[in-house]
């Protein structure tokens, strides 16, 4: 290696009084807030084996995608979705039936938009799986339609079903998680179980798409009440988050797709290949299981300091 040339002389200091290093003692403040609210390394959640999260939407799609990971990871799943998806549920169940895990599945029919209904679907869950530590507000639908020509029940329908179900799905939820903890709390009055809150939005609450006007709205909403629940309950440690896909693989992308191919004059399939080729830095269209993951990490003890946030999965279409 040749000689380094041309360096600036290096020179010892030598203490004097003008260079001499002081060292000044400080008084270094104690964060007491920090240290009290710090988890204790025993407590709080149950292992994930004795965990059970509700996932609506579950019959086919995203929603199956998110049941089958959670039930791999330990949880016990109660499956919902409409009445007419029953088989699809009860399909389910059985898949998770035979994963050969200790964990348990249940089946419960409910439309999100009915706050009697998903608060029998909570009930019906605690019943036959116990406890109940995560709620996966899955369930959505899209239309593509202009704005100028969308009908007051086409708005009103999206957001009964994106807004106000995630809303009914995370109040039922976070009601059940509360009387848990007064239920259980230990003697020092801290709560064994907090809880999770994960809602479905999508990139579109990111950045609106032409044509999707009410369905970006709702999301853009969703990413909202998310923040929201999770100041309001953060005091019962209940994390509230929201998963945001991209281009993926569904009959929603199909729906989609058919909607802007119509608008467009493409042929079917046509528009999600373009999108998927021009916007996802990745260069594949996303798979249900690619959102899965996802959830599988907010629903996991890894995310317990994670509360507010809407986490992107699209393969690289938005950055945040």
């Amino acid at each position: 290696m040749p000689p380094f040339r041309n360096l600036p002389a290096l020179r010892r200091l030598t203490p004097s009084s003008s260079s001499s290093i002081r060292l000044r003692t400080t008084s270094i403040p104690c964060h007491l807030r920090t240290l009290a609210t710090a988890p204790a390394a025993t407590t709080t959640a149950p292992p994930s084996s004795d965990r059970v999260a509700i996932v609506t939407g579950a019959a086919r799609g995203i929603g199956r995608a998110i049941a089958l990971r959670l039930a791999r990871d330990g949880y016990s799943i109660t499956a919902s979705d409409l009445p007419a998806q029953q088989p699809q549920l009860d399909s389910l169940v059985d898949e998770i039936a035979s994963l050969g895990t200790a964990v348990r599945a249940h089946a419960h029919a409910a439309d999100v938009t009915s706050p009697a209904e998903v608060g029998a679907l909570v009930r019906s869950s605690a019943s036959a799986l116990g406890p109940l530590d995560t709620m996966v507000a899955n369930a959505g639908i899209a239309q593509v339609k202009p704005l100028l020509e969308l009908t007051p029940a086409d708005f009103t329908r999206m957001l009964e079903v994106n807004v106000a179900g995630v809303h009914y799905c995370f109040q039922a939820a976070a009601r059940q998680m509360i009387a848990q903890q007064q239920e259980e709390s230990n003697p020092g009055g801290d709560a064994i179980r907090g809880g999770k809150l994960i809602a479905a939005a999508s990139i579109v609450a990111f950045k609106p798409f032409a044509l999707l006007g009410h369905y970006s709205a709702s999301k853009w909403a969703v990413r909202g009440l998310s923040q929201v629940y999770a100041m309001e309950l953060a005091r019962h440690r209940i994390t509230a988050n929201a998963y945001a896909p991209g281009i993926v693989d569904t009959s929603m992308w199909e729906l989609i797709d058919d909607g802007l191919g119509h608008h467009h004059g493409r042929a079917k399939g046509e528009s999600i290949r373009k999108y998927s080729d021009e916007l996802i830095a990745l260069g594949r269209t996303s798979v249900p299981e690619d959102v899965a993951g996802l959830v599988s990490f907010l629903a996991s003890r890894d995310a317990d300091y994670v509360t507010g946030q809407t986490y992107v999965v699209d393969g690289g279409i938005i950055y945040t």
